[in-house]
C-alpha cells in the first residue's frame, strides 16, 4: 500500500493551494479517504473525509467553506483544494485511508502516506 502527496508548499495569507494523493496497492475505490493535518506541538486533526463513490464529504469546523475535497477513482487519487489560506492552516497534512464507515478519529484510520508540508506565511 502507497499514499504519496504532493502539492505543498509556501503561500502567503490568502493564497491557495492544491494538495494531491496518489493511492496503491488497495481497492481505491471501496475505500474511505481522508486529510488530517499536524501542526507542531500539536496533535494531529482531522481536515475532510471523503466515501468511496464520494457522495459525501465532511469537513472540519475549521475549514468548511475554505477548503474542497474530492477523488477520481479512475485515476486513484485524492484531491484537497485549499483556498483563503492563513496561518492557522501551517502544517503537515497526511492522506489516509480505511476500509469501513467514514470516521473524523485518525485511529480509525490505518494506511497513510508521508505527508507534505504547508506553510501560510508573508
Amino acid at each position: 500500500v502507497q499514499l504519496v502527496e504532493s502539492g505543498g508548499g509556501l503561500v502567503q495569507p490568502g493564497g491557495s493551494l492544491r494538495l494531491s494523493c496518489a493511492a496503491s496497492g488497495f481497492t481505491f475505490d471501496t475505500y474511505v479517504m481522508a486529510w488530517f493535518r499536524q501542526a507542531p506541538g500539536k496533535e494531529r486533526e482531522f481536515v475532510a473525509t471523503i466515501t468511496p463513490r464520494g457522495a459525501r464529504i465532511y469537513y472540519a469546523d475549521s475549514v468548511k467553506g475554505r477548503f474542497t475535497m474530492s477523488r477520481d477513482n479512475a485515476k486513484n487519487t485524492v484531491a484537497l483544494q485549499m483556498n483563503s489560506l492563513n496561518a492557522d492552516d501551517t502544517a503537515v497534512y497526511y492522506c489516509t485511508a480505511r476500509n469501513g464507515d467514514w470516521s473524523k478519529d485518525r485511529g480509525a484510520y490505518y494506511y497513510w502516506g508521508q505527508g507534505t508540508q504547508v506553510t501560510v506565511s508573508s
